[in-house]
């Protein structure tokens, strides 16, 4: 369900960490000064600035969600909808278009990915409101690159419901520039994404 403001906020985590060996999303990682699997850090952006959120998962993802409810705890775990995505191993597309799916009556969607744990919650703020004005498109961007979360409106969304593949809905953005209002976070935390263990270094 989305928010008052019509913008639905989906959360993918449905990956299946091959590149990083384990579960990447329940690797142990510390952030000012506070330890917390992976995915929970990427979470509390998203649980600042949204009263619900729709994060995507595998099947058989039991172990990640106990894990990432007991380390939020109650209270803020309430806000998390799991939504389970019977097609995550044919790529990220397919749990894009899930995640959509299931907040279809929504105005937009703002897309993140849950193996970015130091995306700061202004980037987050920044494109739902982008949205909010009236953008088609939205993303963060520091220094002339662009980073995430992305935004999509209404307009989008028959596309984002057909994507395929594990691009995601890259080639929406780059084919319709001209529709992309970008936010200028000061931040490199919406760049850094975790798919290997020295990914981890950079945070």
């Amino acid at each position: 369900m989305p928010d008052p403001g019509g913008i639905a906020a989906i959360v993918l985590a449905a990956g299946g960490s091959s590149r990083f060996g384990s579960d990447k999303l329940l690797h142990p990682v510390t952030l000012g000064g506070v330890t917390l699997p992976l995915a929970a850090h990427s979470l509390l952006p998203w649980l600042e600035n949204f009263e619900q959120i729709t994060v995507v998962v595998r099947p058989r993802s039991e172990a990640l969600r106990s894990a990432i409810t007991a380390a939020l705890g109650a209270n803020r775990s309430a806000s998390i909808c799991w939504l389970i995505c019977q097609e995550a191993a044919q790529g990220m597309a397919a749990s894009l278009a899930c995640g959509v799916r299931a907040n279809r009556e929504a105005a937009g969607w703002l897309i993140g990915l849950a193996d970015m744990p130091a995306v700061p919650s202004a980037a987050v703020a920044g494109v739902r409101d982008a949205l909010l004005a009236g953008a088609y498109l939205s993303a963060t961007t520091h220094e002339g690159r662009r980073g995430h979360p992305v935004g999509f409106s209404r307009h989008y969304g028959e596309e984002l419901l057909a994507l395929k593949g594990d691009a995601g809905a890259r080639h929406l953005i780059e084919r319709d520039k001209s529709n992309l209002v970008q936010m200028e976070i000061g931040d490199n935390g919406i760049f850094a994404d975790v798919d290997i263990p020295g990914d981890l270094h950079r945070l």
